[in-house]
Parts: C-alpha cells; structure tokens; sequence
C-alpha cells in the first residue's frame, strides 16, 4: 500500500482508542454512501440519456443522450474504484491496528507474568 500520500498512515502508527474505532466504522459508513451517490448519480445520467434519446426528434438532442449513457457508465466505473480503493485502505488499517493491539496485548500479559 502506497503511505507516501495516504493521509490514514498515522493511525497504524498510534494506538487507537475507542473513539478511533468508531471514527472508523462512521468512515467506512461514508464510504459505502459515497458509493451509492455515485450509483445513484450514474443512474439518473443513464435515465436522462434515454429519456432525450426516446422523447426527442432533434438529431443533436439525441447524440447527447447517447453520449449521457457513456457518462453513466463511466460515474459507475469511477465509484466502484473510488469505493474499492477507500476500501482496501481502510481495512488495511484494522488490520494493522489489530496486529499492533494484539502486540500490546501479549506484552502486557508478558510483563503481568514476569512481575508475579
């Protein structure tokens, strides 16, 4: 994973407290309604474009609803990529913060041993 522009990269380096995992999960919620605005957006641009193609006699009015479908396909493409890429980093993060809260873990109880 790239860490020279990701702007998440402190939070594998800190331990995390209980209002970081939820800023987490209320994260991962954004992500998959910034998904949906992208789907929903690509919909209605694909909608639009039929809707000139069908009720629309004009020539040009037609082309731009034919360019409009393309449009929506692409907003769709670029939404899954964007909720994919957001994704992946997220996850990575968990996972680091679960590798080093389980460290921490064993080195408490390491130390809570060697004290008795």
């Amino acid at each position: 994973m790239e860490t020279k522009n990701n702007p998440y990269i402190k939070f594998i380096e800190e331990e995390l407290i209980l209002r970081d995992y939820l800023a987490a999960d209320r994260t991962v919620l954004a992500n998959e309604r910034t998904f949906l605005a992208y789907l929903r957006t690509a919909i209605a641009i694909a909608a639009a474009g039929a809707a000139l193609i069908q009720l629309f006699d004009s020539t040009t009015v037609i082309v731009i609803g034919w360019i409009m479908i393309p449009a929506a396909i692409g907003t769709a493409v670029v939404g899954i990529l964007h909720y994919l890429r957001m994704r992946r980093i997220l996850r990575h993060i968990t996972e680091m913060a679960n590798k080093i809260a389980c460290a921490e873990e064993k080195q408490a109880q390491k130390t809570g041993k060697q004290s008795n």
